[in-house]
């Protein structure tokens, strides 16, 4: 008789409330993830068991929401049902699929059907997969040049035919035509010695500093070092002089911490030598003493020597580059003037810096008791090969030191500027000065401004047939 009271009326009621509370728990957990996403912090904990003390960043953050919030500290964690809590690890994947998805279909929105540019470059995660990361480059509606990290994709090879298939396939997935692409750039290693040279400094680095105690024994090396320099007058003392610093950490994406790296090291090889000797012999265990010889042998080596110096001199010009472009006051000009004069000074490297390096390392290795290498001796660059194959694949060290590593490396370093600062992209920036509002458009050309439309935004500018 009481129509309220039907089963109907009561489940449907039930299901309304229970609609509403599921809904309250899932924003609560999409703003933790949201947080901790845009402040690129970690979700997980390593003890999220209710007893713990710190259940991590994730379930740390929905108990500070709660407390701010009577209705949602009823719903959240402990008060919830158990088969619908949205906080386990494959919720927050989810919820962060779900936001990255959003975030690409802005991006998405903002190209509309213009043209874009896409770079590639390799991406290592925490448990060193291969990966691929995608970066858009393309001029927004209001003329601002924007790039956007887009995707990271994982391969399990790195060939060209893996790498096309991939990135064609996360690009028509959001609707990004191949034919609109103006430009691919992949950011490749460079030559091999020299990417196994970054290797060995960053294990080096990593023995060097694994510690506190590892650290004091490098800083206390190095002031007895500094004080045995000063007593021979080898160095000169004053004011901020001699300072006793660390071996920098080179990371994956800025280059300027590797020159900081391999600067660090110079100015610290004795300290360092010191250091990784004594772990070699009083290391805790036989792995800390077998890393550490290994570290010692290669650092005390010719080739090892002579590639820090050669990246020495070679990334301390390209980092007076890097500092001057990033610089906000600079203009277009001297941009581009600076450009010109690195790569006139690397090219002069290559033809006229062979023996001046030579001697700079020779003259180090003698410093440092470490043996140099006779360059008018044969060096075989074949491996795992028969003894005959071997004999006519030897070349002279001279060889091997001059044209596999130094020519090679100031080559990389030349093609590398030459990309990204083409001849039509210099043209475009030195015509683009005239559009400066800068000293009350001191710069003004018409001429370059008619050059500048007719040549690169043919189509944005009308002929002077059709203004008639």
């Amino acid at each position: 008789m009481n129509q309220s009271r039907h089963i109907d009326k009561l489940v449907e009621k039930q299901t309304s409330q229970e609609t509403e509370n599921n809904r309250l728990r899932l924003k609560t957990s999409v703003d933790s993830v949201q947080w901790l996403a845009f402040q690129a912090r970690a979700f997980r904990g390593h003890d999220e068991r209710s007893d713990s003390k710190n259940q991590g960043n994730f379930i740390e953050l929905i108990k500070l929401l709660a407390t701010y919030n009577d209705d949602v500290s009823g719903l959240v964690l402990e008060n919830a049902p158990k088969n619908a809590k949205y906080t386990s690890p494959k919720i927050q994947k989810e919820i962060l699929h779900i936001i990255a998805n959003k975030v690409r279909d802005v991006i998405r929105k903002e190209i509309g059907d213009a043209k874009f540019c896409i770079l590639i470059d390799e991406a290592w995660d925490e448990s060193k997969r291969e990966q691929m990361a995608i970066i858009l480059r393309f001029v927004d509606k209001d003329g601002f040049i924007r790039e956007r990290f887009f995707h990271v994709v994982h391969f399990n090879d790195t060939t060209a035919l893996t790498l096309k298939k991939n990135i064609c396939a996360v690009l028509s997935r959001y609707n990004l035509q191949i034919e609109n692409i103006r430009a691919l750039v992949a950011a490749s290693r460079e030559a091999k010695h020299i990417h196994q040279f970054f290797i060995q400094l960053a294990s080096i680095i990593n023995i060097v500093g694994g510690s506190s105690k590892r650290h004091d024994e490098l800083q206390s090396a190095q002031a007895a070092e500094i004080e045995s320099l000063i007593i021979s007058n080898k160095i000169e003392t004053g004011k901020g002089a001699n300072q006793i610093g660390n071996l920098q950490r080179p990371r994956d994406t800025r280059w300027s911490s590797h020159y900081q790296s391999i600067y660090s090291l110079i100015s610290m090889f004795g300290a360092t030598c010191s250091v990784i000797n004594n772990i070699s012999k009083e290391g805790a265990n036989y792995s800390q003493r077998g890393d550490a010889e290994a570290a010692y042998m290669v650092l005390t080596s010719f080739e090892f020597v002579f590639i820090f110096h050669l990246m020495n001199d070679i990334m301390g010009l390209t980092n007076m580059l890097c500092q001057t472009l990033q610089q906000k006051s600079i203009d277009i000009l001297n941009a581009v003037s600076q450009v010109s004069t690195t790569q006139l000074l690397i090219q002069q490297r290559r033809e006229d810096g062979w023996e001046p390096l030579l001697a700079t390392v020779k003259s180090f290795c003698e410093e440092n008791d470490i043996d140099s290498s006779d360059m008018n001796a044969h060096y075989s660059r074949a491996r795992g090969r028969s003894r005959r194959q071997d004999e006519e694949s030897l070349t002279t060290v001279e060889h091997h030191f001059r044209v596999d590593i130094f020519t090679a490396a100031i080559d990389f370093q030349l093609q590398e500027l030459k990309n990204r600062f083409g001849e039509q992209a210099v043209e475009l920036l030195t015509l683009s000065v005239a559009l400066s509002p800068k000293d009350a458009y001191k710069s003004f050309k018409i001429d370059d401004i008619c050059k500048l439309a007719e040549k690169f935004y043919p189509k944005d500018s009308t002929s002077k047939k059709d203004s008639v």
